[in-house]
């Protein structure tokens, strides 16, 4: 995209952001020119593609199985994708399934206090028969379909399903959650909620 690969059209066009999230499949050194362009901070999680970042992670918050606050509004993230090679980032659906059950404790707690466990769940996958691929590497996960019933994030962002075409479906609701697809660049405002 060439707005995002000039210092001078990223300032321009995206001046007013404050965060920046990615869902994964980036390489570091790119996503620190964006970051350090803008001067914002980094949120990620890695695709099944970022195996390089265990030598060279770029600055920023992982986000995976962690609730991290910004400016009110709150983030947990699931990196990876669904097995379909050898990748170290890539998970079964029953793997997947136990790190959802696993943040139980925390997010239930939370979503009793404030009505939703976070405002934002950011995933490299998409869930189960929302944005997923027919194909075996981007079928989606079922367990982020629980995560979404048991836990009610706000929203829900994801890449690894490519978006050539602009008939494509990028945004959904599911239950309470809006469910977008960013690729390959998305611009979204959320008010904290008041607490």
């Amino acid at each position: 995209m060439p707005q995002l690969e000039s210092a001078v059209n990223l300032r321009r066009q995206y001046a007013d952001v404050d965060l920046l999230l990615s869902c994964g499949d980036m390489p570091s050194v790119y996503l620190e020119f964006i970051t350090s362009v803008l001067n914002v901070p980094l949120f990620y999680v890695r695709g099944n593609h970022d195996e390089g970042y265990a030598d060279l992670p770029p600055g920023g918050e992982d986000l995976h199985q962690r609730v991290v606050e910004f400016n009110g509004v709150t983030f947990f993230g699931l990196e990876g994708s669904i097995r379909y090679s050898s990748s170290p980032i890539q998970y079964s659906e029953n793997e997947m399934s136990r790190m959802v059950m696993s943040a139980g404790l925390r997010l239930q707690l939370r979503k009793m206090r404030y009505g939703h466990a976070v405002d934002v769940l950011v995933t490299h996958s998409p869930a189960k028969d929302l944005h997923d691929g027919e194909d075996g590497p981007h079928k989606g996960f079922a367990s982020l379909l629980k995560f979404m019933e048991w836990y009610r994030p706000r929203y829900m962002v994801h890449g690894h399903v490519h978006t050539y075409d602009r008939r494509t479906v990028t945004k959904s609701q599911y239950l309470d959650t809006c469910v977008m697809n960013i690729n390959p660049i998305t611009l979204l405002e959320i008010e904290p909620l008041s607490r």
